[in-house]
């Protein structure tokens, strides 16, 4: 019988043991994950701080902007960018191949490559580099058809007047980034060509923000919007800007864990109810012992005996 309570003990006890171990190992596990997509999120697509435009789209000159923003002593780089969806094409082995809605981006390559770190998941060929080339992200190129280096592919995007603008480009890169969190399912190319397809001269999308002390984003945030009272821009730190992505990974989180410290709950409402049947074990014992004629410390002593075999 002993022996018996002693197994459902311990039973009870390793499984509350394992529910804490299986909270702290989720917890350490998808706090990495978490960590680490946010970083792929500020390190590819939107920086430490991203700035917008209420209206989509911002009139004011990147460049003075990029210039206001880099005068910070915590800013490293600033960058903008454009994006809107596209329609490629292209024939190979006399196949003629095409793809829509391709998201397509459209970067500075001389201040990208400081503010974002995209030029590194280039796994063939290179970065854009002038107005006609133009980078696929590996999905892409796969989608395409096997896409290479080289190739030549036709870009459809619909302008600002709801017309169809068409141009012909050369595949200079494949980005192919760890994770997926990179432009592997996008098209990049220099910002000039895509604002002229797009019939936005000077229009901007967004304005990434590098920073080489990311503890300073919300300073950095509120002094530009201070800074530009009468404008409609909208600032975010990293962690406003990608809560969308994040949301639905938090989600999962908190569900593991509350599946977590249910199991543990139900573990130690085990341990209470063994205990309470040991404790009605042992009034049972002490009245037995009693009417043999042991005496209280003998009692004592059993039960002191006891203790130590279930606590070994």
């Amino acid at each position: 019988m002993l022996f018996n309570k002693r197994g459902s003990l311990i039973g009870a006890v390793l499984a509350v043991t394992i529910g804490i171990l299986v909270i702290h190992v989720n917890f350490v596990i998808f706090q990495g994950l978490f960590d680490a997509i946010v970083r792929d999120i500020s390190d590819y697509r939107n920086g430490d701080v991203l700035v917008t435009d209420e209206s989509s789209f911002i009139k004011k000159s990147d460049l003075s902007l990029v210039n206001w923003f880099e005068r910070i002593p915590y800013v490293e780089a600033a960058a903008p960018r454009l994006s809107t969806t596209s329609e490629i094409d292209i024939t190979k082995n006399g196949k003629r191949i095409e793809k829509t809605r391709i998201p397509i981006v459209g970067v500075d390559p001389f201040r990208d490559i400081m503010a974002s770190t995209v030029h590194e998941t280039i796994s063939e060929g290179s970065y854009v580099f002038s107005r006609n080339s133009i980078v696929l992200g590996s999905n892409v190129a796969k989608d395409l058809g096997g896409a290479q280096v080289g190739d030549s592919v036709k870009v459809l995007v619909v302008d600002r007047w709801g017309q169809d603008q068409i141009k012909r480009f050369t595949v200079s890169g494949i980005a192919n980034s760890p994770g997926g969190q990179g432009f592997d399912y996008t098209a990049v190319v220099h910002i000039d060509t895509l604002r002229d397809m797009m019939s936005r001269p000077g229009d901007t999308g967004s304005i990434m923000v590098k920073l080489n002390d990311p503890s300073k984003a919300l300073e950095v945030k509120e002094f530009f919007l201070r800074s530009f009272p009468n404008d409609d821009f909208i600032a975010e730190t990293i962690e406003e800007s990608a809560e969308q992505q994040l949301a639905g990974f938090r989600s999962g989180i908190a569900m593991i864990n509350m599946i977590g410290y249910f199991g543990m709950m139900s573990s130690a409402f085990a341990i209470v109810t063994i205990q309470m049947m040991l404790v009605n074990g042992k009034t049972k014992e002490i009245g037995i012992m009693r009417s043999i004629g042991a005496k209280r410390k003998d009692i004592l002593i059993i039960f002191i005996l006891q203790g130590m075999i279930i606590g070994a």
